[in-house]
């Protein structure tokens, strides 16, 4: 195994040791190196093992989407391997009483951490009695079963909320307080230590950090991203305005691993040795699922760099392994989102370090935000709604967050646990489609990030090529699996180079690629890679079923035909033509 300081999961493939295909990557086997295996190390390798024989051992490979075993016998092999599976039970009690709305669905595209549960949306839908006239009622329920909650926006700094933050919390209105508490209670963090602030959503908070950063001073900012996200632009555009030299970590092709050694090059960077500027860094890659490890942030902040900790795409309770008491960063960000599965919307947090927002500037380019009942809004000025409103809220507590008490009733192993097994099934699976009879033996599926893998996240980002080795566009695929009640998600993967030209040719022709070439890699101007990708993630609920409909989706892909097949089949159920 890798140092377990700044070397991510080491995970070679098998070299005849056993009868699995090629794409497996695992460690050794521990017969080869008994004596200096650790009890980690062996937990990991029986995992693997394990993940490896999750299928009917019929074949090395799936070449029909008919010849895949039913959901029966493949939950028969899954429990096999697996047995702690079982243990997790309590996962889908919860499931079918508090989230039933997804019985026919698999919801693979949300990330981040649930407020409400779909049952308690539910119950606060609006009694008919109550209106006066039956025509605005439907409205009013939408309405008021979909909200939970308004959002106002704040006329102050980021700096000056800091400062006045008694005065401010005095002023809040109650459901704002209550939110509050449980929100850093939930993700481990002290209210002696940290300020907080609501953000309309995720980048929004990346903005208002970006805003109040003195880059002036602090000319630096440096990333570690595989994939391109919306936020981390805003916070790079903001920070350009101000002056900052803005860097980003680099991963090699196609597996995404992060380079520790240019990394640690950009972190010890000559120059300034004090406030060289904001290290961003996530703990997990919301796409590829590839893990970083917590001593990065050790070694930026030796070396004078305040740390942006991104949370956004941690696990429910993944926090709590988490020690900010050890690591401090100097400001931390999550999101969260009403219902899983129904409904998106949320909101952004900025954590700040107490002994860090001194250094902060007023900027009045961005706002935070106030969360209020739809009772207490200020802004409502309908009496007559706002009195049927506070009649429902008699029967409802908008502070309970039953998606929060959920995942803290499961609890860190329980989750995490259940993520890995599923995750790793569902590599395994895709990665044993091949199409039939193609000369170069084409695999259906191209896997980017880890393999199988103990350490692994619960997000994994591939592509489906046809029998030709022709990308399928992902927008397609989401497309189609929409069509199946398959909810995915399409991305870009981007900070990713390659040591070989060769390779880098036939990679753009194969990939679709595109390139950007205004980055600077050892004082030369290189060519750094972009690509689109099909992302699906394991959340709270994720089932077995939800992973198994995937799979068999996906495999459907195998038949040349199929993409022509659905377009007629749309034609001719809806009397239309339609682009797929």
């Amino acid at each position: 195994m890798s140092s377990p300081c700044t070397g991510e999961t080491s995970e070679a493939c098998f070299h005849g040791c056993c009868r699995a295909p090629s794409f497996v990557q695992s460690p050794k086997s521990p017969a080869s190196s008994s004596s200096t295996m650790t009890t980690a190390s062996t937990s990991q390798y029986h995992f693997t093992m394990a993940a490896l024989s999750s299928l009917p051992n019929i074949t090395p490979y799936f070449t029909n989407h008919e010849s895949l075993p039913g959901l029966k016998e493949s939950f028969s092999y899954f429990i096999k391997a697996f047995p702690h599976y079982s243990q997790t039970h309590r996962t889908d009690q919860l499931r079918s009483h508090e989230y039933n709305h997804l019985q026919t669905h698999a919801c693979l595209d949300y990330i981040g951490i649930g407020l409400f549960s779909y049952s308690q949306q539910q119950r606060r839908r609006f009694d008919p009695t109550m209106a006066s006239s039956s025509s605005h009622t439907p409205m009013l329920s939408d309405f008021y079963e979909s909200h939970f909650f308004d959002i106002c926006y704040k006329p102050l700094s980021l700096k000056s909320q800091m400062v006045i933050s008694r005065a401010v919390l005095s002023q809040e209105q109650e459901l704002e307080v209550k939110l509050r508490k449980r929100i850093m209670a939930f993700m481990n963090v002290s209210e002696d230590d940290y300020f907080m602030v609501f953000t309309s959503n995720q980048s929004s908070a990346f903005k208002l950090l970006a805003d109040s950063y003195p880059f002036q001073t602090n000319r630096n900012l440096l990333s570690v991203y595989d994939y391109k996200s919306e936020a981390v632009e805003s916070m790079v555009e903001s920070s350009k305005r101000k002056g900052a030299r803005v860097n980003s970590a680099e991963f090699s092709w196609p597996h995404m691993k992060l380079q520790t050694k240019q990394l640690r090059k950009m972190l010890l960077m000559r120059g300034n040795k004090n406030n060289k500027g904001l290290f961003v860094f996530p703990l997990q890659s919301r796409m590829t699922g590839s893990r970083y490890s917590y001593q990065w942030m050790s070694i930026a902040r030796e070396n004078s760099w305040h740390v942006l900790l991104d949370a956004c795409a941690l696990g429910p309770k993944d926090m709590e392994t988490l020690g900010l008491s050890l690591f401090q960063p100097d400001f931390l960000i999550c999101s969260f989102f009403k219902v899983f599965g129904e409904n998106p919307s949320g909101f952004g947090c900025l954590f700040v370090k107490k002994t860090t927002c001194s250094m902060l500037e007023d900027s009045t380019r961005g706002s935070t935000v106030g969360i209020v009942s739809l009772v207490e809004n200020p802004l409502r000025k309908d009496a007559s709604l706002k009195s049927k409103l506070s009649e429902i809220d008699d029967d409802n507590d908008d502070g309970e967050c039953r998606g929060l008490d959920h995942a803290d009733s499961l609890g860190l192993v329980l989750i995490s646990t259940r993520a890995r097994i599923l995750i790793n099934w569902l590599v395994n699976a895709l990665s044993r489609l091949k199409h039939p009879n193609s000369e170069d033996g084409h695999s259906l599926i191209r896997i980017y990030g880890p393999k199988i893998g103990y350490n692994r996240g619960p997000s994994l980002a591939f592509n489906v090529f046809d029998w030709k080795g022709e990308k399928v566009d992902p927008t397609l695929v989401q497309k189609l699996a929409d069509r199946n009640n398959i909810s995915l998600s399409c991305g870009v993967l981007q900070n990713f180079w390659f040591d070989d030209k060769v390779d880098e040719e036939r990679e753009m022709g194969l990939e679709k690629m595109s390139f950007v070439v205004n980055k600077c890699r050892d004082n030369k101007r290189e060519r750094c890679g972009i690509v689109s990708v099909v992302m699906a993630s394991i959340g709270l609920i994720t089932n077995f079923d939800d992973i198994f409909r995937l799979w068999g989706f996906v495999s459907r892909f195998l038949d040349a035909d199929y993409v022509e097949k659905e377009r007629w089949r749309y034609l001719a159920l809806n009397q239309t033509t339609i682009e797929v």
